[in-house]
């Protein structure tokens, strides 16, 4: 028969397993409602500075004579920003997401070979709809017009202008961007001759024709985004699509209206009923 010193031994052993087992316990649910920590990310980016309208439509003038637009006339508040070519998809596809999102107005010269304009037609068709983005001729395949015949420049301009037509409805007369800012005497003839009289140039330069560090691009817009200032940019290289918030920055801060070419000029009726250049 065990010992009564035993018996009592026994019991306090018990008592003490039930004691841990009920304090486990508690530790266990304890530690079950202590809330994981939430993962570390990014920061998200910051919000769009608000960007001035467009001026009123009563505000739009007559077009300068010369056939030559370089920069904007008189003094004022407005920019404009233009963007050529359209070799890489994704980098019209990120300017269209720009306006989308920021209300920034645009005049882009479409070479219309490129697949980059119907690949994102879906989502660029609404901006051009409601003026936001504005479409110019920038020829077809993005020669130097100077070295073609006149019907060699007729069929350049031709070919995007019908491009333009079918694929958004649009009339992108009277601007057109001879590629290089390369234009002559027989080249404007026959521009006019299709309705294209505005040979339109620039007077400020992103420079992203060719790839260049995001930085750059950022001192260029400095640089030029300059109150009625016409500046180009292109739509070829990704580096650009990483300076959009300061690019915005730089029009907010100085108080810059962005306008489309035909914010700021009335279109002009077309004054030819022939052509001597018939495709």
């Amino acid at each position: 028969m065990p010992s009564r010193r035993n018996v009592l031994l026994g019991v306090a052993a018990a008592v003490a397993g039930i004691a841990l087992v009920h304090g486990g316990a508690g530790a266990s649910s304890q530690a079950a409602q202590v809330p994981a920590a939430a993962p570390v990310g990014p920061p998200p980016p910051p919000a769009w500075p608000a960007l001035l309208p467009p001026p009123p439509a009563a505000a739009r003038m007559l077009l300068p004579g010369g056939g030559v637009l370089s920069a904007l006339p008189g003094s004022g508040d407005l920019l404009s920003i233009t963007l050529d070519d359209g070799v890489d998809t994704s980098v019209v596809r990120a300017y269209c997401q720009l306006a989308k999102d920021t209300g920034i107005r645009l005049t882009m010269f479409v070479t219309g070979v490129y697949s980059s304009w119907t690949d994102n037609r879906e989502l660029l068709s609404p901006l051009v709809d409601r003026g936001q983005i504005q479409l110019g001729n920038h020829t077809w395949v993005h020669p130097n017009l100077v070295k073609l015949t006149g019907g060699q420049i007729a069929d350049e301009l031709r070919h995007t202008d019908q491009f333009l037509r079918d694929t958004f409805g649009v009339d992108a007369t009277p601007y057109y961007r001879p590629p290089y800012g390369a234009y002559n005497d027989l080249v404007q003839s026959v521009a006019a001759d299709l309705g294209y009289t505005e040979t339109a140039l620039w007077n400020g330069n992103l420079g992203d024709d060719q790839i260049l560090a995001p930085e750059t691009i950022v001192d260029n817009a400095e640089k030029y985004y300059t109150a009625q200032s016409v500046v180009i940019g292109h739509l070829n290289h990704p580096p650009v699509t990483t300076t959009y918030h300061q690019l915005v920055d730089v029009i907010a801060d100085r108080k810059l209206r962005t306008v489309t070419l035909d914010d700021v000029f009335l279109k002009p009726e077309a004054a030819r009923l022939t052509s001597a250049y018939p495709g």
